[in-house]
């Protein structure tokens, strides 16, 4: 059995962050992720994508902001859970959190951080007949993970919200040919994306494929081909590629967190924002899986709420214990 002070759900942005803070306070974390690796949505959906609103980096890459949360956090050494899922959560009388995951791994920890983004996450995938044929490296993928993988190959690129936009005049420089398909002639995405696409395509740079949705596709041993048809002249039209990327968004879904008894509302768990406690003495919820009036999904949202959190559970952990907050400027950060 694992034993921690702070098992935390989640290793994205806001869960590392709250190893810090915690550390700062002298207790140990301990994360689970039910992804393969840390980072969260960061490292899976736009590694290498820009971040514009981190306080103190004008321009960062979401995976080197990922870095440096884990080389922030490495004083306190915490310990990691990678690919798997918690499953049960019990609490032993007055004592610790008892956590097991889909793997059989028990950690016990003395309060619960729930710092999962959205939950379980899977893609919206298109309705096509065979699609599962060139899933898991066929040609068929959900999230770009390495750009250059793409060099010189070509490729679709369906959906219309932002993700799709920043993707394809990412790769527009880096594919050999791209052809951007969406069921409407208005996208969802930043303006200024959208005008940037529209100019990729009147220089000719990509193709754009606009009130059309993905008909079929079809190939061997890899994707070869993907039909499109025209939503209201039922034209379809043939587009030869090497991959098919359809950025419909994700499907959140709390899993088993849905059994535990806590306050949810439209699969977001409820919080006090004094604290960010849930309505369970010594389980708390910070980062976008939380709600309350005002709530702004924004990663410097979610780190201010790992601060609070941190204190109210150094409170909970230590009843009666009196604090006094120095700052890092004055006692530094001390390993332990």
């Amino acid at each position: 059995m694992i034993s921690t002070d702070l098992a935390i759900i989640g290793a994205g942005p806001v869960g590392l962050f709250a190893i810090f803070e915690a550390g700062l306070l002298k207790m140990r974390c301990h994360l689970i992720d039910y992804l393969p690796k840390v980072g969260g949505q960061l490292s899976e959906l736009y590694p290498k994508k820009p971040i514009y609103d981190i306080p103190g980096y004008p321009s960062i890459l979401a995976q080197d902001l990922v870095e440096n949360l884990l080389e922030q956090a490495k004083p306190f050494h915490p310990g990691f859970t990678m690919g798997e899922r918690v499953e049960m959560l019990e609490k032993r009388g007055e004592a610790d959190f008892i956590l097991t995951t889909n793997m059989g791994t028990v950690i016990s920890a003395k309060v619960i951080v729930i710092a999962g983004g959205l939950g379980c996450f899977e893609p919206r995938k298109p309705v096509l007949s065979g699609i599962e044929r060139f899933e898991n490296g066929g040609g068929v993928n959900y999230m770009i993970l390495n750009p250059e993988q793409y060099n010189g190959q070509k490729m679709v690129i369906a959906g219309g919200g932002d993700s799709a936009l920043d993707w394809t005049i990412f790769l527009s420089d880096i594919v050999e040919e791209l052809t951007l398909v969406h069921r409407s002639e208005n996208f969802r995405g930043a303006p200024d994306s959208v005008n940037k696409v529209m100019e990729l395509a009147g220089s000719g740079k990509i193709n754009l494929a606009l009130n059309s949705n993905l008909h079929s596709i079809s190939g061997y041993d890899r994707l070869e081909n993907v039909e499109l048809i025209h939503n209201e002249s039922n034209e379809v039209i043939s587009v030869a590629t090497n991959h098919l990327i359809p950025l419909y968004g994700l499907s959140p879904k709390l899993g088993p967190i849905e059994a535990w008894n806590l306050n949810i509302n439209k699969s977001a768990i409820e919080v006090n924002t004094e604290d960010y406690s849930t309505n369970i003495p010594g389980i708390y919820a910070i980062g976008d899986i939380n709600t309350y009036k005002n709530k702004l999904k924004l990663i410097l949202c979610g780190f201010h709420e790992a601060a609070l959190m941190s204190h109210s559970a150094y409170q909970y952990i230590n009843p009666g214990v009196k604090y006094t907050m120095k700052y890092t400027t004055v006692n530094g950060v001390t390993e332990f």
